[in-house]
């Protein structure tokens, strides 16, 4: 019963935090401590409140345990935006439960208008993008379908330049667009997780049943990582993204030099090393792809995300 109780406020508090990120660029510069606050001090009341009823797109998502079997018995393809955006949304809440967003408005506000000029370049520009920073120190960066990024306040600390932020948000991008999260719940479902997942909710008295189901979906894709295939697509895709929206190619390709010399137990990296390619080949894979056919991209003078927040960029 208590687990239950705090798996809720986590998801109250994820579904608050999430609004106010597609609210942030309405925010005026002047009172940034002022909006700041009132935003905690909603997260804190909303996490204390009964969960509100499912409606409309949720309630679609969150009928019956039957809907989620016969969701993912669908190809990628037959799942409509407004089910992968629902989709999107009870997952981004999970990890925004997991992990609160970092009280630095100024930075929330950057890398969403940051991440949302990348994702006009993409190939799906109409997503409700929304990008967030979590307060974790881990080197580590999260998407799910529908257009919702995170990254983490450890790995914004450890890049060099907003070219490597904007490398690091593009391949995130290209996740989404790609639809690798639901082919990858789709895979664990068929492998028989959803059954499991099925027998052990249908005990609980709860009109969540299905709810709870997506969530575990959610949480093993997360712990495992996505296709090997679908990352390395990420990363080729994700250089030409930046490259389009202005930015040195090779941004990512520094990201990767880095963590190649990062030790495998080091808790800082040790999620982002275990659910991605080996590094190597992920920096094989990319000079392969990329050749010189960027190089005209490249060598851009970059700002540090500390020069680019003095400026007032974002405000």
């Amino acid at each position: 019963m208590r687990t239950t109780h705090y798996g809720t406020i986590a998801r109250t508090l994820g579904v608050a935090a999430l609004s106010l990120l597609c609210a942030l660029p309405a925010v005026h510069a002047e009172e940034p401590g002022k909006a700041l606050g009132n935003l905690f001090q909603n997260l804190l009341k909303q996490g204390t409140a009964a969960p509100a009823p499912a409606t409309g797109a949720q309630h679609s998502v969150a009928t019956n345990s039957g809907d989620l079997a016969s969701l993912f018995s669908q190809s990628i393809e037959q799942i409509d935006e407004a089910k992968e955006i629902e989709m999107g949304k009870q997952l981004a809440a999970v990890l925004l439960g997991a992990k609160p967003l970092l009280p630095n408005l100024a930075l929330q506000r950057y890398v969403n208008r940051l991440g949302r000029w990348i994702a006009l370049q993409s190939a799906r520009p109409d997503l409700p993008w929304t990008f967030g920073v979590l307060d974790d120190a881990g080197f580590n960066a999260f998407a799910a379908p529908g257009g919702y990024v995170f990254v983490t306040k450890g790995l914004v600390d450890a890049l060099n330049d907003e070219s490597e932020l904007a490398g690091i948000l593009a391949h995130e991008i290209q996740h989404v667009v790609g639809k690798h999260h639901l082919k990858a719940m789709r895979k664990s479902a068929q492998a028989g997780l959803l059954t499991s997942l099925i027998a052990a909710r249908l005990s609980e008295r709860s009109n969540g049943a299905l709810h709870g189901q997506l969530l575990m979906l959610g949480k093993d894709m997360y712990s495992k990582g996505l296709d090997q295939s679908d990352e390395l697509e990420a990363d080729r895709v994700g250089v030409a993204l930046a490259a389009r929206a202005g930015f040195d190619p090779y941004g990512l390709v520094a990201v990767l030099q880095g963590l190649r010399t990062a030790a495998p137990d080091n808790p800082i990296f040790s999620l982002q090393l275990s659910t991605h390619p080996p590094t190597q080949v992920r920096l094989d894979q990319l000079e392969l792809a990329m050749g010189q056919r960027l190089d005209a991209y490249s060598g851009k003078p970059s700002l540090t995300i500390a020069q680019r927040l003095a400026r007032g960029v974002g405000r």
